[in-house]
């Protein structure tokens, strides 16, 4: 398979699966595409994996195949599947950290059970490692080196990742999970509220130039958040979400700004 259709493959998964991500690879620059949609793909397998069965030994088979896949790429070996070879080639010419990846998978085991996160300490580390270790992949993938910037990144990516699953709360509800920790309107708000501290906290430190095109991921983050936490009761009720002119006027501003 040649690197175009192997990147083609993963455009074509990430558009279908992920498609705000896919709305802000298109909104970045033509240049760049190439290094957001290999993660970006490898990412929605291994959210989708822990859904693949209602048996959770299947699940976790699902699961520990694609971080044997990770260990395969540090041998110099790579499985035999559509999203691996551009991964791996970003691997070997960024140097990207295989246990990032490896914890992004390891994380997934959550999604597997019904149990809720033991505490919020629990939470925060789902969430660092799942978004905040794909936002610190995609920006290393681009370019980005400077080890100051791995906070700032980690802090925005679980931040996004935070209102993402906040709008994914009815659906995990209905599939028998239990998402918060409290439910309660002000539980919410708090949960929002850490979330755009996070955010806070990440433009204080800042990141890179080379790293922003990876931040588009997180475009209507700190507008999903701060709509929890003025009306709590939108993220029970699956309506945590902008108006397409709200969400089509920020991706525009934040590619177009450079502003995050």
């Amino acid at each position: 398979m040649s690197d175009d259709s192997a990147i083609a493959i993963c455009a074509a998964k990430v558009e279908r699966g992920d498609p705000v991500r896919f709305q802000a690879v298109m909104a970045a620059p033509v240049a760049v595409r190439r290094a957001l949609l290999p993660l970006y793909a490898f990412n929605l397998e291994l959210a989708q994996a822990p859904w693949v069965s209602k048996e959770p030994m299947i699940a976790e088979m699902r699961l520990q195949w694609w971080r044997d896949a990770v260990e395969d790429i540090g041998r110099g070996t790579i499985r035999a599947h559509e999203v691996m070879p551009p991964v791996a080639a970003l691997v070997a010419a960024r140097n990207l950290p295989l246990e990032v990846l490896d914890r992004m998978a390891a994380a997934r085991r959550w999604d597997i059970y019904s149990d809720a996160f033991e505490d919020q300490a629990a939470m925060d580390a789902y969430l660092d490692d799942t978004a905040g270790g794909l936002m610190l992949l995609t920006a290393k993938a681009l370019g980005a080196a400077d080890p100051q910037d791995e906070a700032a990144l980690r802090a925005f990516g679980s931040a996004a990742g935070l209102a993402s699953y906040l709008q994914a709360v009815p659906d995990l509800v209905a599939r028998g999970r239990i998402p918060l920790l409290d439910g309660r309107d002000q539980g919410v708000r708090d949960l929002a509220q850490r979330g755009l501290q996070r955010i806070a906290t990440a433009r204080a430190a800042g990141v890179s130039a080379v790293a922003r095109p990876a931040l588009l991921a997180g475009w209507q983050a700190e507008a999903l958040l701060r709509l929890a936490v003025a009306e709590p009761g939108r993220v029970g009720e699956g309506r945590l979400h902008l108006s397409e002119f709200s969400r089509r006027g920020r991706l525009l501003w934040a590619a177009f700004s450079g502003r995050w």
